[in-house]
């Protein structure tokens, strides 16, 4: 396991950055009086609801993408292209948190927060196509 060494760092950081979006939210909450839970207004313009939100985006996506990250690692994907994969995804995975939490026009649907969300999508196609074909050869 040791040749899948960023690969497992990756899957570290991504499970780290879900942790320090669940501090960040909740902090925010408690600082502005906020109660636990859905933020009111559900508007883009609101930064506790954008916080809220990133956070909870961040918590979807890593299922999906660390199951089939720990799969290619048992079917032997090879090491630089996992790698590779999975720095790709993180990378567009902080893009897309630093464009939410900064809001204005970026951060509204259909523009390039959606672009990001859905190449994060695609990389995670991608991974299971490439640890579906590794599985059957």
């Amino acid at each position: 396991m040791t040749a899948y060494w960023l690969s497992i760092g990756g899957v570290l950081v991504l499970c780290l950055l879900s942790i320090l979006l669940a501090i960040y939210s909740g902090s925010s909450k408690g600082r502005a009086g906020a109660l636990s839970g859905p933020v009111l207004p559900l508007d883009h313009d609101n930064l506790l609801y954008r916080i809220d939100r990133v956070h909870m985006n961040a918590v979807e996506a890593l299922p999906p993408f660390v199951v089939p990250t720990i799969l290619a690692m048992m079917v032997g994907v090879r090491p630089a292209t996992l790698s590779t994969i999975v720095w790709v995804y993180i990378a567009i995975r902080l893009i897309h948190v630093a464009v939410y939490l900064r809001g204005g026009k970026a951060a509204k649907g259909g523009s390039i927060r959606t672009i990001l969300y859905l190449s994060g999508a695609l990389v995670t196609i991608i991974l299971i196509v490439v640890t579906a074909m590794a599985a059957i050869h």
